[in-house]
């Protein structure tokens, strides 16, 4: 069965508003996702750089090569990334959470202290994994997991204008071929 050109025009019709109104929300979709990138990667930068959380000296002990040589080459910056804040929390904090109870986590550590209330090693124990884990949460969370996503809506942020800008040109081609 074959179209008339009526028949053909009108589909042609169709396909071109239809790219033109798809064209145009890609073209606002790329507008957010680029806000959102902005606003993630500043508050990102910003919150982690007011906590001034810096990684150790090079050569310090505190950084030793054979126990932290996947973060030399952070030596002496101050985390104020997402993957920064990654390699702290679980490369050097995360380091150090399973050095104060033999690898135990905060709440087998605090399970023990409910029970032995007395015991003043499992309460520094419970008091130190608290703070590191919470901190170690806090850097992941804020600092590298809304930094990801920041990132992510920056490559969103140029899918879109790519696909708007090839929704435009498949529109104009229609159109084109609908007038010719």
């Amino acid at each position: 069965m074959s179209q008339t050109k009526a028949q053909k025009q009108t589909v042609n019709t169709v396909f071109t508003y239809l790219a033109l109104i798809c064209a145009v929300l890609l073209l606002g979709l790329s507008g957010v996702a680029m806000w959102a990138n902005r606003f993630t990667g500043d508050m990102v930068r910003n919150e982690l750089a007011a906590q001034k959380i810096f990684f150790p000296e090079k050569g310090s002990p505190a950084l030793d090569p054979a126990v932290y040589p996947d973060l030399q080459k952070y030596a002496g910056q101050q985390v104020d990334t997402p993957e920064e804040a990654h390699a702290y929390a679980n490369g050097y904090i995360g380091r150090h959470l399973k050095k104060v109870a033999d690898g135990k986590v905060y709440s087998e550590i605090s399970t023990l202290a409910i029970k032995d209330p007395t015991n003043q090693k499992l309460q520094q124990q419970k008091q130190t994994l608290f703070q590191g884990e919470t901190l170690r949460g806090i850097l992941l969370t804020s600092g590298y997991g809304f930094g990801t996503i920041g990132k992510i809506a920056g490559i969103v942020t140029y899918l879109a204008l790519a696909g708007s800008a090839l929704l435009f040109v498949t529109a104009g081609l229609l159109h084109f071929k609908r007038r010719s």
